[in-house]
């Protein structure tokens, strides 16, 4: 990631399809006070609180688990079809924040390991090195998961004396793949981790941004026996300044203490100590975007959704004028459903080496996919976002991409 940023710094008038940010076309900053003052109204008419109560709440710090869970709990009842106690919602600094929590209360001893869906988002990995826990990779494929690799690698690890924890992945438009889970391997998935014992950590910042119309439901939304841990962000779909994620952990665990009680309550243990709370003024705004829209996210993002979706279908088609599928430039990709990310195959090496290269000489960035994971095919993919740019910059990023492509086909034979 620092790599990307130098370089993006570097080169500024790049053409990038590198960084899987939402739209900024659509921000506005009355939009902030507007969500404030609604969350305001919300807290006197609804909840009942006098001024004392109101400049408390705004300016104090807050319960650790965070002020908007209610607010959060009515949301995903409204979008997702999921029915949570709000007190099985604790609310975080950004999904980095949730991911970390999920994994240092996982994480006992040198026996503990992850798995993920290989490739998988940089985050992820990243969080474990903090807290000590190796990832065993799960091959993703195009079902997004690989549901025999993933049996394999649980029966194999704990013959070796290893305990697999959970299961990390994003079931649609995963970063960076772009891939999705269809229904029925989403049924399968929660029926081999109830009988393997093992928890699923179902983190979703990319499910609204569908592109042909079809919203399959969340693992957590199908799962019935208290399998999925979901990991929730408002970065793409309020807004990322915010920082706002949050964790819904209704499993029931016994404590420290030798009590039982909710996953939630022991994940805002570890956070009391970690962040203390997330910032008041932050969860307001977002709590005022979802009173504001009723809670329905997927109409307060229908720009961005609609966005995404030409997007997608622009470059789609940009490829494939530029890289014919009759032709003979060795160069392949996916095509994903919808999310921010589609993968492009090439018939050589796409390192930092050849990134520098593009943007110095060609002007335009895209991210490695060696990065996610250390299956060899991804040495020779790399990643586009779709996300920040305009028709006529994919065109021109294309046309760029496409001479890189086309000189160093010719250095190479």
């Amino acid at each position: 990631m620092n790599f990307l940023n130098e370089i993006a710094q570097r080169f500024p008038d790049a053409i990038s399809f590198a960084p899987g940010r939402p739209f900024e076309g659509f921000f506005a900053t009355e939009h902030v006070h507007d969500y404030l003052r609604r969350f305001e109204r919300y807290l006197k008419e609804e909840k009942g609180y006098d001024e004392t109560q109101v400049r408390r709440t705004f300016f104090q710090y807050g319960r650790t688990k965070g002020i908007i869970h209610e607010l959060i709990a009515r949301h995903l009842e409204v979008d997702e079809g999921i029915t949570v106690d709000p007190e099985s919602v604790v609310v975080t600094v950004g999904c980095q924040e949730a991911m970390f929590l999920a994994l240092r209360a996982l994480r006992a001893d040198e026996r503990d390991v992850l798995l993920a869906v290989s490739p998988s988002y940089v985050g992820l990995t990243g969080a474990t090195r903090l807290v000590d826990m190796p990832v065993l990779e799960v091959a993703g494929g195009p079902k997004g998961v690989d549901l025999d690799s993933l049996e394999r690698v649980v029966r194999e690890a704990r013959a070796r004396g290893l305990r697999p924890r959970a299961c990390y992945l994003v079931a649609d438009f995963a970063n960076p793949s772009g891939v999705s889970l269809d229904l029925a391997t989403r049924h399968a998935l929660l029926e081999l981790a109830e009988r393997m014992d093992l928890l699923l950590l179902e983190d979703n910042p990319y499910g609204y941004f569908n592109a042909d119309g079809e919203r399959l439901p969340t693992l957590k939304s199908l799962d019935a026996g208290g399998r999925v841990v979901y990991l929730g962000s408002f970065a793409k779909t309020g807004l990322p300044g915010a920082r706002i994620g949050y964790l819904v952990a209704d499993q029931r665990v016994v404590g420290a203490d030798g009590r039982t009680g909710l996953l939630a309550d022991e994940l805002s243990k570890i956070k009391s100590m970690l962040t203390v709370n997330t910032s008041p003024i932050a969860q307001a705004v977002i709590a005022g975007k979802l009173l504001t829209h009723g809670f329905d996210l997927y109409g307060a993002n229908a720009r961005e959704i609609a966005l995404y979706r030409d997007n997608l279908r622009h470059l789609l088609a940009g490829l494939q004028r530029h890289f014919p599928s009759d032709g003979d430039s060795g160069v392949s990709w996916n095509e994903p459903r919808g999310g921010f990310f589609i993968v492009l195959s090439l018939p050589f090496v796409a390192d930092d080496a050849l990134l520098e290269v593009s943007a110095r000489d060609y002007g335009v960035l895209w991210t490695p996919m060696s990065y996610f994971g250390s299956d060899p095919e991804t040495a020779c993919q790399l990643r586009l976002s779709y996300s920040q740019v305009d028709a006529a910059q994919i065109d021109e990023g294309l046309a760029r991409l496409a001479a890189l492509l086309s000189a160093q086909r010719q250095d190479r034979t």
